[in-house]
């Protein structure tokens, strides 16, 4: 359909549309081939800048012979053109018919082709940058872990809970959380995220009538976990419940005017024997684990949003790391309402 297209077109229009497609594309194949070190992207570049080169040849022989005709008509005597005055004993030689001077181009066509010229510019340097591979992909550069998005979340039923105002989603933590500054916050710049996610939970024991939605984003050394729970449970009652839990370590603190405490508890850990044909094992302790929980308001009227940063080989970052992380998800969670 496009070559029968180009077919119609008239020569003066058709050739400088192909040297500028041609150019244009070309160029760019190459540029990437060369970005990208592909042997691919380079022989398509070629070919287009092959083509453009054929158009550019006809045009150029086109203009040539254009020239010679021209030529060739003043050389053989055209109307208007001064002839020799004749003896009046020879009849005077009957020229040869002279060519008809080649066809102007039609200014309305001319005009047509410019703007297709100028609309052939623009595209492509609309479309430019769209050829480029998108960041990180292409030269074995792994991309970091992007968060669900609302399309992965369709047909998964939100619970009652949520239907309150105030009340973010896991999907709303994790945009929050996976920032890329959050490695340099756990003192690993170097490292991308291989795994970014977010849950619309509940609180245990209440039936689902309050809502915990959790984020987590891992890194090879470090895994970070941010939870918000919406119940009436202020901060003080908070640290009272941990007289009868396993927390160690418990210091408090301030984040952004609000009510904090540290905490540190084991992560859980399940021993499965694949060997014995056992499908599991005992739930035991796994490695420690750094939390810090604020309150969801300067006035501590119930609820608390959570950080908690563990590692596999039980290593944790300075509680710095932590008040940076919260710094940052608490903007985006509303305050508890009155």
């Amino acid at each position: 359909m496009l070559g029968f297209f180009l077919r119609l077109l008239p020569f003066w229009v058709r050739e400088p549309l192909l040297i500028v497609i041609g150019s244009v594309i070309g160029l760019r194949l190459l540029h990437i081939a060369v970005l990208e070190k592909e042997w691919a992207p380079a022989g398509i570049g070629t070919v287009f800048l092959l083509l453009a080169a054929v158009s550019i040849h006809r045009v150029v022989r086109a203009v040539r012979a254009r020239r010679g005709a021209s030529a060739g008509a003043a050389e053989a005597g055209l109307p208007g053109q001064p002839q020799p005055v004749a003896a009046r004993s020879a009849a005077p030689p009957v020229p040869p018919a002279a060519p008809a001077p080649p066809k102007e181009i039609h200014a309305g066509v001319q005009v047509f082709a410019a703007f297709a010229v100028f609309g052939v510019l623009a595209a492509s340097v609309w479309l430019g940058p769209r050829l480029l591979p998108p960041e990180g992909e292409g030269d074995g550069t792994p991309r970091a872990a992007a968060c669900p998005s609302e399309e992965d979340a369709k047909g998964e039923k939100t619970p009652d809970a949520y239907k309150k105002t105030h009340v973010v989603t896991g999907a709303d933590l994790c945009e929050a959380l996976n920032t890329p500054d959050l490695a340099g916050l756990l003192g690993t710049p170097e490292e991308i995220a291989t795994t970014a996610s977010g849950d619309n939970g509940t609180a245990a024991l209440t039936g689902g009538k309050v809502a915990r939605p959790v984020a987590e984003v891992r890194f090879d050394t470090y895994t970070v976990n941010v939870s918000v729970t919406y119940n009436k449970l202020s901060m003080d009652q908070y640290v009272k419940l941990m007289e009868f839990g396993n927390e160690t370590d418990v210091r408090k603190s301030t984040v952004l005017d609000r009510t904090a405490v540290f905490f540190s508890q084991p992560t859980m850990a399940i021993e499965i024997d694949l060997g014995g044909g056992g499908t599991g094992g005992p739930v035991t302790d796994g490695p420690l684990a750094r939390n810090l929980a604020v309150a969801l308001d300067g006035k501590d009227r119930g609820g608390y949003c959570e950080v908690t940063v563990w590692s596999d080989a039980g290593t944790l970052p300075d509680d710095n790391a932590l008040l940076d992380i919260a710094e940052t998800v608490l903007p985006a969670i509303p305050e508890r309402a009155a």
